[in-house]
């Protein structure tokens, strides 16, 4: 059992029955985004037939029967259940209820603490307020300064000590100090420094006597490695914001948990589809002795939570009314096949450039690219609804803005028009560029005439580029883009930015520029 310490009479306790070995289970969930129902291979919502298929992975319901079985198999001893930040934002669960489905399941699921993460902040901190009212267990940020912001001021603690099994744990947390350019924070609340800010607390906890610290931050992997390297007195570390799948049974993946010294790192992936099970086990004196696990899969063979799905189907029904809610209007239908849009500049392709980099222009974005096989059909003329949009864009993908060179722009271009022949999906819809290509000649030396802005492409320069997290993370052999500059590729939902766009336009007319010509 887990409950918050209350009192120097429950701190005296706890202490004198202190024993020599003692084992914690930490569960944990990260970038949840709003993920309620279950999930395809693309991370979006799964359907009745692919739960008929046992295709299905995640959503809340299964979190709970996942958490629920894992308790139990440790007869509910030394457990902890913890969340790094991100269940805003992702799906229509959060578009129509705005973080309060989160909270009820969240509330329900049994969380002991929550770490704030960027887009908590997406629609302001009032919502982050309203989520806070909602739940009983902690939702905390180390490194924020709310003094100034009414809404949150005395709702985000930064640090707090559960008693687990008559220990004391204490936690920490932080927060990406960039959250002020990737999400809507306002100029109330102020970022500290991550490191400075966790040393701090740390030294707060271990004065109150609190020997086993564990840190639930929102700063991402290579963040949460340098603090753990940098923070003395940081047992575990729990992160979010990467999205990182941490796994022993993959080599491609950073090991679970990944040791700094002596402090275990653990991060497990996003969207519902993992449940992060690390058991760490402390001397005496607080430090770790021994630290193991893996994220568990959570495939069809969990059997979801009957209770929770009939919560789910019920906050679904307006959901679903949403999709038929007329969000534009076409004066012709907009072509989006496959067949055109992965093999030249197609209207689709165009709109949706265009949209992504309206989107971002005043970040000092200049070119727009996305892969034509994230395209998936067309809508006719006439009045547009948003599930017409969500076919076209199905997959949840988030904008992402990054930098690059002149030559990795090249380079992107040739990898996107390199298997026309296969019809491959890598081929890019661009906008804010124009360029031409010879698809006679052999793969990798196609590409010419490329012009951003009206002017010729500099190979030297740097460019800012907006693109889907996808495509930004080396999807379609987009390679090239792995290793970018100032990436950030967790931006509002693709789909809900080309519906906004097309709502700003009045009746839409579809177009070709020649932004894209065949030689």
């Amino acid at each position: 059992m887990t409950r918050f310490l209350m009192g120097t009479a429950a701190l005296a306790l706890s202490a004198g029955m202190a024993s020599a070995d003692y084992t914690l289970h930490i569960l944990h969930t990260n970038d949840m985004h709003s993920r309620i129902e279950s999930i395809n291979r693309f991370d979006s919502t799964c359907n009745a037939e692919g739960e008929a298929e046992g295709e299905c992975f995640g959503g809340v319901a299964r979190v709970k029967s996942a958490i629920d079985a894992k308790k139990a198999s440790l007869d509910n001893q030394n457990v902890v259940v913890l969340d790094a930040g991100d269940p805003f934002q992702g799906s229509l669960f959060y578009t129509t209820y705005k973080g309060a489905a989160e909270a009820e399941f969240m509330e329900k699921i049994g969380y002991d603490a929550m770490a704030v993460g960027n887009h908590e902040f997406d629609d302001g901190p009032p919502k982050l307020a309203e989520f806070i009212d909602a739940v009983s267990f902690p939702v905390i940020s180390g490194n924020l300064d709310l003094s100034a912001e009414d809404t949150l001021s005395g709702k985000v603690e930064n640090h707090v000590v559960l008693e687990v099994g008559g220990k004391k744990i204490g936690i920490v947390s932080a927060l990406a100090t960039d959250t002020v350019e990737t999400s809507s924070p306002g100029p109330n609340v102020v970022f500290q420094d991550e490191i400075e800010a966790l040393q701090a607390d740390v030294a707060t906890l271990q004065g109150e006597g609190v020997d086993i610290i564990i840190a639930l931050n929102h700063v991402g992997l290579n963040k949460d490695l340098a603090i753990a390297e940098a923070v003395d007195g940081i047992d575990v570390v729990i992160g979010g914001h990467s999205h990182t799948l941490m796994s022993n049974d993959d080599a491609e993946t950073p090991a679970y948990p990944t040791m700094v010294g002596d402090a275990a790192v653990a991060q497990a992936y996003a969207y519902t589809k993992y449940l992060g099970h690390l058991t760490v086990t402390f001397d005496d004196d607080g430090n770790v002795t021994a630290a193991s696990g893996d994220p568990m899969l959570l495939d069809a063979s969990v059997e979801p939570d009957a209770d929770f799905l009939a919560r789910i189907a019920e906050m679904g029904a307006p959901i679903e009314e949403m999709k038929t809610r007329v969000v534009a209007e076409a004066a012709e239908a907009i072509e989006g096949d496959r067949s055109v849009c992965r093999a030249m500049e197609c209207p689709m392709g165009s709109l949706i450039a265009d949209a992504m980099l309206d989107r971002v222009a005043d970040q000092g974005i200049e070119i727009a690219i996305q892969n034509g096989g994230g395209i998936r059909a067309s809508i006719d003329a006439g009045e547009i609804t948003m599930g017409e949009v969500l076919t076209v864009l199905p997959f949840q993908n988030t904008l992402s803005t990054f930098q690059v060179p002149g030559s990795a722009i090249v380079a992107a271009l040739e990898n996107g028009v390199g298997q026309i022949e296969d019809g491959a999906g890598r081929f890019p819809q661009v906008a804010g560029m124009s360029f031409a290509f010879d698809v006679s000649k052999p793969a990798g030396e196609r590409v010419s005439d490329v012009m951003v802005g009206g002017a010729p492409i500099e190979m030297d320069k740097v460019y800012g580029v907006v693109s889907n997290n996808y495509v930004r993370n080396g999807g379609d052999g987009y390679a090239m883009f792995v290793d970018a500059e100032n990436a950030y590729d967790f931006g509002p939902d693709l789909a809900d930015v080309t519906a906004e766009y097309l709502a700003a336009q009045g009746p839409f007319t579809p177009y070709t520029d020649g932004r894209i010509t065949a030689k």
